[in-house]
């Protein structure tokens, strides 16, 4: 009997063990990331200058700030920022995903050098967004850039020469495109992975039937790469919100604000202009964007879950 009681303890301590396992990852979790989370939306309603010992409770007076400052005669750098950010998201879930889409079946068809292929165009992603952005810093140099010295092969006017970077129509386009371009190698990346798992039959089955390759893509092949497309979507919408470092390097947010968005703008306010609590205001309505879009997809998997 004792032999028994003393083989029950030790069960129970057994299957505790685990437990303690993750106890530690779970309090660095709380310390670096849920703490800080807390503290932040603590800042947005105060006016803490980032060296005062104490900070003033100032309620929700730093998002009236934000807020009203949109629909002026003149856009404030909050407006611009949030189009900008919008802008991005959108050009960022359909630009990249088609171009990345088309590319990856285009290389799926077995062509000669298609390795070769497939490595030149993911290599962009590799790089970091430091070296992106002062490859494309080059390219747009309005002196001695690349793009402007073809123009000027192909006969452009020396003295109407576009300033990618200095022009403010011109340069929140600019810099998306080099983002759209790092993008794109990653995206074709997954949606290659996506395409071994078609089965060849049912393309086969179809063209059998006398299905164009339209139809094939769209009622067979499109619709089986969902998952892909799901992770696709979850990915752009997060490295769009999350854009920062090209806008700082090439541009830090100007032409007169027209490229700033929402992480420069944070940045600014907060490390250059000392206003920690508008830069946590501002952290706090990107962290309540990103939530929409995390919350649409942990629905979305749910729902999938809860089909099987």
């Amino acid at each position: 009997m004792a032999i028994a009681g003393n083989r029950k303890i030790n069960k129970q301590k057994t299957n505790r063990t685990p437990y303690y396992f993750i106890i530690g990852p779970l309090l660095i979790y709380f310390v670096w990331i849920i703490g800080p989370v807390f503290y932040t939306f603590y800042l947005s309603m105060t006016d803490w200058d980032g060296i005062s010992p104490t900070a003033e409770f100032i309620g929700i007076e730093n998002f009236q700030k934000l807020f009203g400052s949109i629909g002026k005669v003149l856009p404030s750098a909050f407006e611009y920022s949030l189009y900008n950010n919008l802008l991005w998201l959108f050009v960022f879930i359909t630009v990249p995903t088609a171009i990345g889409l088309g590319l990856a079946i285009l290389l799926n068809q077995g062509l000669p050098g298609e390795r070769m292929f497939k490595v030149g165009i993911f290599l962009p992603q590799v790089l970091s967004f430091a070296v992106i952005a002062l490859i494309w810093a080059w390219v747009y140099n309005p002196r001695a850039g690349i793009l402007n010295s073809a123009l000027l092969a192909l006969g452009w006017p020396a003295d109407n020469l576009p300033g990618w970077l200095a022009d403010k129509e011109l340069a929140i386009w600019s810099i998306i495109f080099a983002a759209s371009w790092r993008q794109i190698g990653y995206i074709m990346i997954l949606y290659v992975a996506g395409l071994k798992n078609v089965p060849p039959t049912l393309i086969e089955a179809a063209e059998v039937d006398g299905a164009t390759p339209w139809q094939r893509f769209w009622r067979i092949t499109f619709p089986l790469l969902a998952p892909v497309t799901t992770i696709v979507i979850v990915i752009s919408v997060i490295d769009s919100l999350r854009a920062f470092d090209l806008v700082q390097i090439m541009t830090r947010g100007g032409p007169a604000n027209s490229t700033s968005v929402l992480a420069n703008l944070m940045y600014i306010q907060s490390f250059n202009n000392y206003k920690f609590g508008l830069g946590a205001a501002t952290a706090v309505v990107l962290f309540s964007i990103s939530l929409v879009f995390i919350i649409i997809y942990l629905w979305r998997v749910m729902q999938d879950e809860l089909e099987y």
